[in-house]
């Protein structure tokens, strides 16, 4: 999706908001106890406030409101009734469609007490996501994006999960371009004015850079059990910085 018209600009700008709204009121519930279908069951309450609904539920069917990983399980995680423990590392991954158009970011929680290693997990994915970020400018190559991400991350001793990557995002969850997290030299395409793109660097503790399916068929987690951190923002391109449409 490019952004051409002050219509579709206000619809990202509403999808961007709600999406916000929900990853506040999630983080705000994660604690001990709760399980990760009560986290669903709230996101579906802050979605019907707006009157908005789940995007992936409407597009591929998947039975939730939003996806819920937690330690190993990286994206795509179905919420289920197991309550969250304490110092368990929570991906949430918020999607909603909201009057046509749709927004997709994500958190990763660390629950109480926090160990050093999920703390330093988190805040690498946290830097990668500045980083790229602050590379997805208007003229600026789209591989720009991967080459910042791969940096910090490799920088600062965590793993890339190279078969995940960002995306397009507008009228539907998955638009071109590809945004992947690492440097690709074919990606010379540069980046231009209004296009909207979600970046959302996925990283890993272990040492293995693959992916597996959990038998539910959606949940994606790592080969080795290594901890997971999944965060994403839905921007649009300017000349400058990106305007963060899910801040």
């Amino acid at each position: 999706m490019t952004i051409t018209t002050q219509h579709e600009l206000d619809g990202m700008t509403l999808a961007g908001k709600v999406v916000a709204r929900t990853l506040d009121a999630l983080r705000a519930a994660v604690e001990p106890g709760i399980t990760p279908a009560e986290l669903d069951a709230l996101a579906g309450q802050v979605f019907a406030g707006f009157g908005a609904f789940s995007a992936p539920r409407a597009e591929y069917g998947a039975p939730v409101n939003v996806f819920i990983s937690v330690n190993d399980d990286i994206v795509h995680g179905l919420p289920t009734n197991r309550p969250i423990q304490a110092g368990d590392v929570v991906c949430i991954d918020v999607t909603p469609n909201v009057g046509g158009f749709i927004a997709d970011a994500a958190i990763t929680v660390a629950v109480p007490p926090v160990s050093p290693t999920a703390a330093r997990l988190i805040e690498a994915a946290e830097a990668a996501l500045a980083r790229g970020l602050n590379a997805a400018r208007a003229g600026q190559p789209l591989n720009g994006i991967g080459r910042a991400i791969q940096t910090e991350v490799q920088r600062r001793g965590f793993t890339l999960l190279p078969e995940l990557q960002g995306h397009g995002v507008g009228r539907a969850i998955h638009e071109k371009p590809d945004v992947p997290n690492y440097y690709r030299p074919a990606l010379r395409k540069p980046l231009h004015e209004g296009l909207v793109i979600a970046v959302e660097p996925m990283i890993s503790t272990g040492r293995s850079p693959r992916i597996r399916t959990r038998r539910d068929g959606w949940t994606l987690a790592t080969t080795d059990g290594g901890l997971a951190a999944h965060v994403e923002h839905t921007i649009m391109i300017t000349k400058g910085k990106p305007l963060v449409l899910t801040a």
